[in-house]
C-alpha cells in the first residue's frame, strides 16, 4: 500500500534535475466559460514549480462539479489518482519513482512450520513492483534465495516473478 505520493521523474527546466515531488496542490484558472487545471509539483533540487496539465480550455459544463470541488480543495487522494493516470502521464511526459513510497502489509508473521503456503497479493494502488521483491520481503527471504526457489520450481505463480506487475496475483511456496 502507498505511504506517500511517488516522485515525479521529469527534467526541470531551471536546474536540469530530474526529480519532482508532488504535494497535492492544484491550480485552476477560469477564463469566461473555459477552465484550465494543473497539478503543481516542486523540483527536489531547486524548489522550482512545474505544472502538470490536467485539462486545458475545457468547457465549465463538461467538468463534473465533484471534480472541481476536489481540485479547489487540493485533495491529496485526487493527486495520487491523477499521477497514476496514463493519459496525464503521457500528456506531460513523466514517469513515477515509487522507491520509499510504499510499504508491505503482511497481516502477521509467516508460520514457519507450514510446508505449503498459498499467498494472495493485493495492491491498494497500481504500484509497479517485482514479485521477487514482494516475496522476499513478505516471507523474510533474500532475493537470491527467492530466485533459487523459483528456479527449483518451489515458488509457482501465474505472473513472471522476475518481471514487474502492478496487479493482484497469487503464488504458492513449497518449503
Amino acid at each position: 500500500m502507498p505511504t506517500c505520493l511517488p516522485v515525479v521523474l521529469r527534467r526541470c527546466p531551471t536546474c536540469a534535475s530530474g526529480r519532482f515531488r508532488a504535494n497535492g496542490k492544484f491550480r485552476v484558472n477560469a477564463n469566461h466559460k473555459r477552465l484550465d487545471a494543473w497539478l503543481l509539483v516542486l523540483c527536489a533540487s531547486c524548489g522550482g514549480t512545474a505544472k502538470l496539465t490536467l485539462f486545458e480550455r475545457t468547457s465549465v459544463r463538461s467538468v463534473r462539479p465533484g471534480l472541481l470541488d476536489r481540485l479547489h480543495g487540493n485533495d491529496a487522494t485526487l493527486a495520487a489518482e491523477l499521477l497514476q493516470d496514463p493519459v496525464v502521464r503521457r500528456r506531460n511526459r513523466f514517469s513515477l519513482d515509487w522507491d520509499g513510497a510504499w510499504r508491505l502489509d503482511t497481516g502477521g508473521p509467516v508460520p514457519p512450520d507450514r510446508e505449503v503456503l498459498d499467498v494472495s497479493v493485493r495492491f491498494a494502488a497500481r504500484i509497479p513492483l517485482r514479485p521477487v521483491r514482494l516475496i522476499s520481503e513478505g516471507c523474510g527471504l533474500s532475493r537470491a534465495e527467492v530466485e533459487r526457489l523459483v528456479a527449483d520450481g518451489r515458488i509457482v505463480s501465474a505472473v513472471r516473478p522476475g518481471g514487474r506487475t502492478s496487479g493482484d496475483f497469487t503464488f504458492t511456496l513449497k518449503r
